[in-house]
């Protein structure tokens, strides 16, 4: 059975729903103009506490081939293979982030998850953003500064379902209901790309009983 691909790049409109089975996913291309995410880049590349983790995959251990950073309430601990990662606290830059893509899709979040990617050698495999403490049905919306990176999904169970775009520079991308319970995503390696900071911003649930710390 043929592959079922799903392509999509800029879009002229300026909110776009992708359809995908399964799923809830939606694209704007230019939440910020050019001048204000080259701005938001530089900001959060300077404030940001990065850190490189060593995480356990199938037995052993690994650097995360990116840095990264957690953001949200001191409770709020955030685990994924066998790490976990301590929250540090908002910056005004990020609130007023948070309080914009709040503004446009109509969710409140109380954390995000900061990843910066160096060059094209950094990447993210395959995952769902789907961990006990996100709750049943997660809402995830990702912002891309910097470089323009691929964005891989496919479908869990129909592995003829595949998807492939580009997170453009100021972009978001927002992915709610089912669509981590049935899609996983990653950002392949790409040669010669400069570097890239994405954020995920999301709701941990206070009383899932995943881990919160002290």
């Amino acid at each position: 059975m043929p592959t079922k691909q799903f392509q999509h790049g800029i879009f002229e409109s300026q909110t776009h729903v992708l359809q995908l089975p399964d799923a809830e996913v939606e694209y704007w291309p230019e939440f910020y103009p050019n001048d204000d995410a080259n701005h938001l880049y530089s900001k959060i590349l300077d404030e940001t506490q990065w850190r490189q983790d060593t995480v356990t995959v199938y037995g052993k251990q690994h650097l995360t081939p990116r840095l990264s950073c957690w953001v949200g309430e001191p409770w709020m601990d955030y685990s994924y293979s066998n790490h976990t990662m301590k929250a540090s606290a908002w910056s005004a830059t990020l609130l007023a982030i948070k309080q914009r893509i709040e503004r446009q899709t109509g969710d409140a979040f109380n954390s995000v998850l900061i990843n910066y990617y160096r060059d094209g050698a950094d990447s993210n495999g395959w995952h769902s953003d789907d961990e006990p403490e996100l709750g049943p049905q997660p809402v995830i919306a990702s912002l891309s500064l910097g470089a323009a990176r691929d964005f891989k999904m496919r479908h869990k169970f129909d592995k003829t379902l595949k998807s492939s775009m580009s997170l453009e520079h100021g972009s978001l991308l927002l992915m709610r209901g089912a669509t981590q319970s049935h899609w996983q995503h990653h950002i392949p390696k790409r040669a010669r790309a400069s570097g890239r900071i994405n954020l995920t911003f999301r709701t941990i649930v206070a009383d899932h009983g995943g881990p919160k710390g002290g």
